[in-house]
């Protein structure tokens, strides 16, 4: 009995050990962990104990309060609508003033003052660019023992429309129209009672088309118009009877009563050439050019209107500067060195002569 019990036991041992080597185990035996332990150190500085606390210390918990916190002055704008406006608003002011104390050469103290206004309102974007541009010019001169007496005088207005068809072309097709006259009377000084010119005698409106060359950040504009018509007015009647500036002279009897006025309008059709350009040609010198020149196809082609200007411009500091410009002009329709008779009859209407004008000066300017 204790034999067959034996047996039992040994036939179950052999079978469980076989069953363990044959057969397949799910769970994984236990695996190393694959890993570095960092350890972590602290240290803590020992923080000493105030003795001693100051009268004016505040130990109570802080307290944030907005009380002295300002508005912002101007309001914050998070986006801002592009402009393709360039605006320019100037004035200027020039003086120059000569004067005399016990001068053995002799001389007459003198001032004379210039009032200048400039305003420009210039649009671009992509295709289109507008330009416009007005300037308004007053000057005179006080000399010891004369009379007041005009320097200079002016207002000028011009405006170009230009297009062109790609944005990598500088050639622009172009319309433009220019506003010349006077604002008071001009005189042959010492004579005051006899004005050779007043506002609106001579105004010169002119209005053509054709192309523009602009290139990009040159300041340089080239305008050419094989077409451009030239309106000539003489609203006095008085220089429109004399024949003044072009326009057709009055007809008189044999008693020199006037049989038809004066003219006030003399149209021209021509071809016009308008260049300008301004840069910086030295530190603080800038130089500014402008020209125009137009011949007139109907009456007298050949003959050039010529008006070309040209202005240095001396920078001394931000309202300072030094000025100095000339402008030179001719045109055949103003006559000079008109001879008249004893009856006061014109003999003679005169010639067209080259006109030149200088200014030499301190400028105040101011743009707002």
């Amino acid at each position: 009995m204790l034999l067959n019990k034996l047996k039992l036991s040994l036939i179950c041992t052999l079978l469980f050990i076989t069953n363990q080597s044959w057969s397949q185990d799910s769970i994984p035996l236990t695996a190393e962990a694959d890993s570095i332990i960092i350890d972590t150190i602290v240290i803590r500085s020992v923080q000493n104990r105030i003795k001693n606390i100051p009268r004016g210390a505040n130990l109570t918990n802080p307290v944030i309060s907005f009380k002295k916190t300002k508005p912002l002055k101007n309001k914050f704008n998070s986006f801002n609508i592009p402009s393709f406006w360039d605006n320019t608003n100037q004035f200027g002011f020039t003086l120059s003033e000569t004067a005399f104390v016990n001068w053995s050469a002799g001389g007459d103290n003198a001032v004379s003052g210039a009032v200048t206004t400039k305003l420009a309102r210039n649009y671009k974007f992509r295709y289109i660019q507008w330009n416009n541009d007005l300037e308004m010019n007053y000057g005179l001169n006080a000399q010891e023992g004369q009379k007041l007496r005009k320097t200079t005088d002016a207002i000028n207005f011009s405006s170009t429309f230009s297009y062109r068809r790609d944005t990598i072309s500088n050639w622009y097709y172009s319309v433009k129209t220019t506003f010349n006259t006077q604002f008071t009377n001009g005189y042959t000084y010492p004579d005051r009672t006899t004005p050779i010119s007043r506002f609106m005698a001579p105004g010169y409106l002119t209005f053509g088309a054709g192309t523009s060359y602009i290139p990009e950040g040159k300041n340089l504009n080239l305008y050419l118009s094989p077409v451009t018509q030239k309106s000539t007015f003489v609203l006095d009647q008085t220089l429109a009877n004399s024949g003044s500036f072009g326009v057709e002279e009055a007809t008189y009897d044999d008693d020199g009563n006037i049989i038809t006025e004066g003219e006030n309008v003399y149209m021209e059709l021509g071809f016009l050439l308008t260049n300008t350009w301004e840069g910086t040609i030295m530190e603080n010198t800038t130089l500014s050019h402008s020209i125009s020149l137009y011949t007139d196809y109907l009456n007298s082609f050949g003959n050039i209107d010529v008006d070309w200007q040209l202005n240095f411009k001396f920078v001394i500091n931000k309202y300072l500067n030094t000025t100095l410009g000339t402008q030179l002009k001719y045109d055949d329709d103003t006559l000079f060195d008109e001879i008249t008779n004893d009856d006061g009859v014109i003999t003679q209407r005169g010639v067209p002569k080259v006109q030149f004008k200088q200014t030499l000066g301190i400028a105040f300017s101011y743009d707002f």
